[in-house]
């Protein structure tokens, strides 16, 4: 199935990417189709990769503290920040 793009500013886009990579405008547009449907799906998926992350931390948040102690202490420094 072939593009017919009647618009100048696809063309000269077309055209000045194609010069600026040395591809043949048909790869340049192929690359910068693919490109930007990628940057779009990865969009539409944000949300529920941030919904995961969100129940992550709840869950993680819910857990019971195993050592009461400060990092500093569990890590053994002491209050000049060496170790002990």
């Amino acid at each position: 199935m072939a593009l017919n793009i009647k618009d100048p500013e696809a063309d000269r886009l077309a055209r000045a990417l194609a010069a600026a990579t040395g591809e043949s405008i048909t790869v340049a547009a192929r690359a910068a189709f693919a490109e930007r449907l990628a940057r779009v799906q990865a969009q539409d998926a944000a949300p529920g990769v941030l919904a995961e992350l969100e129940s992550i931390i709840a869950r993680a948040r819910q857990r019971e503290t195993l050592d009461g102690r400060p990092a500093d202490e569990i890590l053994g420094y002491d209050d000049a920040g060496l170790p002990t």
